[in-house]
């Protein structure tokens, strides 16, 4: 065999696709424009550089969709998962990982593998022919971009995706703050203390809000709308929306207790989660923001313990762009226009490190069973990776398409169980036990295709 499969884009869908392909015996050529071409939230030339925050979320495979996708990753052999692995980080029910070191891994072991090849060049223009994988991510360059919109013959949509900042963990006065992770989760002493809480009485949280809401912002450029993915609002946004929105959502009081006042119940509390292995750095959870730099620093040490923080990173905003998937990509994820081209990761309308990488792993399994002229079965809809391909190559309304992370409403009712918030843990039970039943099925029907990875 001697077709090669090429990938664009080295993130979290790229370096998994790649991996996923090439232990099925693919030959895989990996284009990633970094660090020849940099970006506004990128800082290495590194393979699946983590850009905004450092957790994969719930690791709960049982009540959680995001930990169940974990399930069916760590089931399939993925390289994104098993490297988290290895370098994770306390953070209670979640998944949390050191960031740089957990990069660093899966270049290694990508430029390690016999079948991978990376190129560092940038791919402005969509190919006529060959075997092609484009993971270009929320990112893609303007070129790509408009090479993509020429060849659907529509405009890819654009939303605006903000990072939170990250404090130095000794310039947070816990003498005010304290560690608890909310409803003491987590099996470890270590893991019931993995967050930073910094408490507000009321007239504290009003006047944050006030700053807030008053603060510089950063502009858009003439044409940009501010269409925000709603599972990543700047803070400002939220508090746009009413004065309680944050009291409401990140900035929640529940299922935490000041041991500085331990009969006064906080109005509000700010998290921080741990951002490396040291323990040294610390991000402010939930607080994307678009405020100016000078803003930033200014608002954010009026948080309870955090009057002299100092930040290792600063809060910013991008553009992010993807594809109206349901009308441009069919049930493998190809182009329907040129379906030598398959899409992967959040240019096709995922949201998340873990719905990316998922993105990938299934876009890679199938470019590379397609060349090895082995089809597989279809991706079985009731497991969380057929939920999420399902959604964004037709479930969702093409008109209102939006980004989206993976969640229990897109997966089929289970017959006989209620709804409500009074049978959820029934019903989300269900859901895992159906998912891993399918998942499980599933990878055995592509090992009895004799292309199942090694």
């Amino acid at each position: 065999m001697t077709e090669k499969l090429h990938i664009v884009g080295g993130g979290m869908a790229g370096s998994e696709a790649a991996w996923q392909a090439a232990q099925m015996g693919v030959d895989v050529v990996i284009h990633e424009m970094r660090p020849k071409v940099e970006t506004f939230a990128h800082r290495t030339g590194s393979l699946a550089e983590m850009v905004c925050s450092n957790s994969f979320r719930s690791d709960d495979d049982e009540q959680n969709a995001v930990g169940l996708l974990h399930w069916e990753m760590r089931a399939a052999n993925g390289l994104i998962m098993s490297s988290a692995d290895a370098h994770r980080l306390p953070a209670g029910g979640a998944l949390a990982v050191d960031r740089d070191p957990f990069a660093e891994t899966v270049t290694n072991r990508l430029k390690s593998h016999p079948r991978v090849s990376v190129t560092e060049e940038e791919v402005i223009d969509l190919p006529e022919h060959g075997h092609w994988i484009f993971s270009t991510g929320p990112l893609t360059s303007p070129a790509l971009g408009e090479a993509i919109a020429k060849a659907t013959g529509a405009d890819s949509l654009a939303f605006f995706d903000a990072i939170a900042p990250i404090a130095y963990a000794e310039s947070i006065d816990m003498n005010v703050a304290w560690r608890q992770s909310r409803y003491d989760k987590g099996d470890t002493e270590e893991e019931r203390t993995a967050y930073i809480n910094c408490p507000m009485t009321r007239a504290e949280y009003e006047a944050f809000i006030d700053a807030l809401l008053a603060a510089d912002k950063t502009e858009f450029h003439e044409g940009e709308t501010a269409g925000y993915f709603d599972g990543c609002l700047p803070i400002e946004v939220m508090a746009e929306r009413g004065r309680e929105t944050l009291r409401h959502g990140p900035m929640k009081p529940v299922g935490l207790t000041n041991p500085h006042k331990p009969d006064e119940k906080p109005y509000a509390v700010v998290q921080l989660r741990r951002d490396n292995a040291l323990g040294t750095l610390y991000n402010i959870v939930g607080f994307q923001t678009k405020m100016k730099y000078g803003a930033q620093t200014e608002v954010f040490r009026m948080i309870p313990g955090l009057g002299e923080a100092r930040f290792a990173r600063l809060g910013g905003i991008h553009r992010n762009t993807f594809l109206n998937s349901p009308t441009l990509l069919d049930e493998q994820m190809r182009l329907r226009s040129r379906r030598h081209i398959r899409f992967a990761g959040q240019i096709t309308g995922v949201e998340g490190y873990v719905e990316s990488a998922a993105m990938g792993l299934l876009a890679g399994r199938l470019a590379a069973a397609e060349i090895l002229e082995r089809p597989l079965p279809p991706v079985p809809q009731d497991s969380a990776m057929g939920a999420l391909i399902h959604h964004i190559t037709g479930g969702a309304d093409a008109k209102t398409f939006q980004p989206m992370n993976v969640n229990f409403g897109l997966f089929r009712p289970v017959d006989g169980l209620k709804g409500g918030r009074r049978g959820r843990k029934d019903r989300y039970k269900a859901y895992t036990d159906r998912a891993k039943q399918a998942w499980a099925a599933w990878l055995d029907s592509c090992a009895e295709t004799g292309v199942e990875p090694a």
